[in-house]
Order: C-alpha cells, then sequence, then structure tokens
C-alpha cells in the first residue's frame, strides 16, 4: 500500500477481522489487563512486568502513528478505525473507568455474544461520559467483548474535532439507516432516547427520565429483528452536579444549555475533571422484537407501547439500584 489511501471494508460483526477470521488483521481485539490483574517480573534478566508494559505501549504508539501517515489502516463504511480504538481511545477511557470512578456492572448475561442487539439506557451528566463508560463494560467485562456503537445526537457531528474522533470510534449519526445497517450487521448499538433532555437537566431532577422520543429505537430494533437490551446507569448525574443554565451564553454558542455545577466555570479546566462517584451499570432482560409480525414498525400503537415499556423498565431499576448505592462517593 503507497500513499496516503486508507482501505475501507465492511461492517463485520464483533470477534471476526476484517479478513473473517477470529481477532484477524489490525483491528482485532487486544488481550488486556483487568482491574485486578497484578504485574510480576519475568523470568532472568527480563525487565519489571511495569516496565515491559511501557515498552510495549511505546512500541504499539508509535506503529500506530506510522500506520496513519502511510495510510495503512482500515475503517468500516461509517468510518470505524478499529486499530485505533483498541490501542488509543479504549486505553484512555480505562484509566476513568478503573482508576478514578467505582464501577460495578451486573446482567451482562443479557447481552447477545454474537449478533446484533440495541442497548437502550438513561443519559445524564451534562457531558456523555456515561455513553463512554457504558462502551468501556462492554468491551473490558462482556466475554467476547463486545464493541459498542453508539448512535450520536446531530449536535455530536457538527463539532469539526468531536465528529471526526466520534466516527473513529465507531459511533455514528442516530438515524434509521445507519441503525439499522448497525444491527442487520450484527453490531451492538447503543441510543440515549433522552437525548440533550437528560444529560442536560438539573441535578435535583437527578435519575428522573425525561421523554423518549417517538420510539425510533424501536423501530428500528424491530425492522432489524434484534433485542433491545434496557441499561439503568447509576452514577452518571454526580460527576458534573448541574446547578444552573446560563441560558443566553448556551444561546449564543449555540448550544443546548451551558451548565453551572460547583467547580465549573470557577475552576477554570479543572472544573471539567469528573467528580468520582460510584457507578452501578446494569443490563436488563432483553426486549425481544423477532416475534413480531413485519408490519409492526409501522404501528404507532406497537411502537409506543414498547418504547413505554422500555421506559419503565429503566426506570424501576434505576429507582431500585439509587437506594442500593448509598452514598454517591
Amino acid at each position: 500500500m503507497t500513499g496516503t489511501d486508507r482501505v475501507v471494508v465492511p461492517i463485520t460483526s464483533d470477534g471476526e477481522g476484517h479478513d473473517g477470521t477470529p481477532g484477524g488483521g489490525p483491528g482485532g481485539r487486544r488481550a488486556h489487563g483487568g482491574p485486578g490483574e497484578q504485574g510480576g517480573r519475568g523470568g532472568p534478566g527480563e525487565p519489571p512486568e511495569t516496565e515491559a508494559a511501557w515498552e510495549r505501549g511505546l512500541a504499539t504508539g508509535l506503529a500506530l502513528l506510522r500506520r496513519r501517515l502511510t495510510g495503512a489502516y482500515e475503517v468500516d463504511e461509517l468510518g470505524f478505525d478499529r486499530e485505533l480504538t483498541d490501542d488509543l481511545v479504549v486505553p484512555a477511557l480505562r484509566l476513568l473507568y478503573h482508576h478514578w470512578f467505582s464501577v460495578r456492572v451486573r446482567g451482562l448475561e443479557h447481552v447477545p455474544d454474537t449478533g446484533g442487539a440495541l442497548l437502550v439506557g438513561n443519559h445524564a451528566g451534562v457531558l456523555p461520559v456515561d455513553a463512554l463508560m457504558l462502551g468501556v463494560a462492554l468491551y473490558d467485562e462482556h466475554p467476547e467483548n463486545r464493541k459498542l456503537r453508539l448512535l450520536g445526537a446531530d449536535l455530536v457531528y457538527q463539532l469539526p474535532f468531536l465528529s471526526h474522533l466520534a466516527r473513529k470510534s465507531g459511533s455514528t449519526l442516530a438515524t434509521p439507516s445507519d441503525a439499522e445497517h448497525l444491527l442487520r450487521a450484527g453490531e451492538i448499538a447503543g441510543v440515549f432516547p433522552e437525548g440533550f433532555k437528560g444529560i442536560g437537566k438539573p441535578f435535583a431532577e437527578r435519575y428522573r427520565l425525561r421523554r423518549f422520543g417517538r420510539g425510533g429505537f424501536v423501530t428500528s430494533a424491530i425492522r432489524a429483528g434484534v433485542p433491545i437490551v434496557p441499561v439503568a446507569i447509576v452514577g452518571a448525574e454526580e460527576i458534573y452536579p448541574k446547578i444552573a443554565d446560563f441560558k443566553p451564553l448556551a444561546r449564543m454558542l449555540g448550544l443546548p444549555y451551558f451548565p453551572i455545577t460547583p467547580t465549573f466555570p470557577w475552576l477554570g479546566p479543572l472544573g471539567l475533571v469528573p467528580l468520582p462517584s460510584k457507578w452501578i451499570i446494569e443490563f436488563g432482560e432483553p426486549v425481544r422484537t423477532d416475534g413480531l409480525p413485519p408490519d409492526a414498525a409501522e404501528d404507532p400503537m406497537v411502537v409506543f407501547d414498547l418504547t413505554d415499556r422500555v421506559r419503565g423498565l429503566i426506570q424501576t431499576r434505576l429507582d431500585h439500584l439509587v437506594e442500593e448505592r448509598g452514598s454517591a462517593f
């Protein structure tokens, strides 16, 4: 390969490389140490594990940079760069997941090992950190290390750098066509139907779900014939407690809100550091759609009922988990 022409490959389900073999190609899954694993010393004359890990990380980073510069890397049809995600994005997010927040995960048996599924979760926390932590939980804790393909709001893809990074890390615009394409390809897609109404709500209204819109996520799941997995996330509401909204500045900047928190904007950039809250991420029992008739996706009553059911399941679990967790810190 010469020049800077990247290779565009079809979307493949998790666990397969682009050549169709498990973990094949530069974007195949890599083993990683969990939070409880201890590094030891190697044999005689070998460096300590920490030094060896640093050297491996440096070598991986340099190799990654070289491939970026020469164009010797692959992306799928929606721009997902698996190698960049595995080697750079996920390791960076693990610092928050394993070393800053206290995260407990349960119910992963409800996420299929293979094939498509739509994860539907509550949204909170001013910035979409909950979506990122959900992705790490699925990638690191699921036995098949499944990759979450997030469906994002329009605003995300109107910001130059963020748009590029989001697509590179596997996200795409929350449109029916992209959602159904991912689900039919056997991917795990994730959506937060509350949108900015959920992520930007005041701290006083934490863990109270907003409306789930018109149920577009249900329509996509029915058409693709995949299960809907409700996800309840506790912990994100406390990382940036929103006590006020500076609406004039938000309108000036074209943002849905401009949050005022106990630390932002008073501490400047330091105010963007999330508070180290205790998290619980719970995957609920799937709501199946494969038994519905083909025209169910066009029936407003079916879509509304399923939307309301999923929302109710998440709210019930949120109420329980908040009480179970107790103190947020």
